[in-house]
């Protein structure tokens, strides 16, 4: 089953165009340990996200 994930970047930290142009990333320097474990332990391959800067 695809889950959605919405997830959130400072636009001096790591803009949208950077991540487009990348295409993938590793993301790191996520402080909550809640959505730091949600990220390792529940995020798979194929999962949708909304992206945005906050």
């Amino acid at each position: 089953m695809v889950k959605y994930w919405l997830m959130k970047s400072e636009l001096n930290v790591y803009p949208w165009d950077k991540l487009v142009a990348d295409g993938t990333t590793h993301w790191d320097g996520v402080r909550n340990y809640q959505a730091r474990n949600f990220m390792r332990d529940k995020m798979k391959l194929g999962d949708l996200v909304l992206f945005y800067h906050s």
